[in-house]
């Protein structure tokens, strides 16, 4: 599924082509998303696409008539190319721009969205409950702390609850969580916030570096250009199961939490 740092990677890729730019058309091949796309849609057609934010995970394109609300799912894309570029399997919406370039949604799993609000994108009701996010500055320590009083509920499932901080999925809590040196069995309640402040450091850092590096690879991942992204390649816990932890001499270990794979060393994460 991408996550935060391969959705601001797209959002990086489409916008030097889509943002100030007119939308002349808008094909839709296939309405039934996870949501249907609304026939209102087209109202972005002949606008010009002010701004191309993110909240979350969902790309807001902005005009003066409304917002197209984006949303990748489980498996979508969305990629820049030419407008007379051959349709493939999948490939369900084109934004169409004057420059002669098109912005295209694939979602073979559609699970994405395409959705349209004439009104301030961000007390959408998809998105006015959603976290702080966690590259901002209020996302902090004091905030992680006093939501996490009294909550049993595991520190990773903790911190990838959306209404807490948006973007922090499964491999990037691990991650965090590892280079934290935090147990991902911990009860949040259970952390201090002298360690929360050295697990905010670490969320931030690793998302940061996962943006400069253009995501996390998987199979259902591409940039807007087409190239994937190579965070993988510095991945200490997620998907290392029975491998040598890169701190210690342990092996990294492997459970379910929230119906989701853990990594973690035991050793390290305390």
């Amino acid at each position: 599924m991408p996550e935060l740092p391969e959705v601001e990677t797209t959002r990086r890729g489409i916008r030097p082509y889509i943002e100030q730019q007119r939308v002349t058309k808008v094909v839709v091949r296939q309405p039934q998303l996870r949501w249907p796309i609304p026939d209102a849609i087209h109202d972005l057609e002949q606008q010009v696409i002010n701004l191309v934010t993110r909240r979350g995970k969902y790309i807001l394109l902005e005009s003066s008539r409304g917002t197209a609300i984006l949303h990748l799912g489980m498996s979508g894309s969305l990629r820049v190319l030419e407008k007379d570029y051959p349709v493939e399997k999948h490939d369900h919406v084109d934004i169409v721009i004057d420059n002669g370039k098109l912005i295209r949604l694939r979602d073979p799993r559609r699970f994405g969205a395409l959705l349209w609000t004439t009104k301030n994108p961000l007390k959408h009701k998809l998105i006015r409950s959603l976290g702080p996010e966690p590259l901002g500055d209020a996302f902090n320590a004091s905030y992680l702390y006093a939501a996490s009083r009294g909550r049993g509920v595991s520190i990773k499932q903790f911190i990838m609850n959306g209404h807490i901080v948006v973007g922090v999925g499964n491999i990037y809590a691990c991650e965090s969580l590892f280079m934290a040196g935090i147990s991902p069995r911990r009860a949040a309640g259970n952390v201090s916030k002298a360690r929360y402040q050295i697990l905010v450091n670490a969320i931030k850092e690793v998302l940061k570096k996962a943006i400069e590096q253009g995501g996390t690879t998987l199979k259902d991942f591409t940039q807007a250009g087409g190239n994937p992204g190579y965070f993988q390649q510095q991945l200490f816990a997620y998907g290392r199961a029975g491998e040598t932890c890169l701190q210690c001499d342990s092996r990294i270990k492997q459970i379910r939490q929230g119906q989701r794979s853990t990594f973690y060393c035991s050793r390290c994460q305390k």
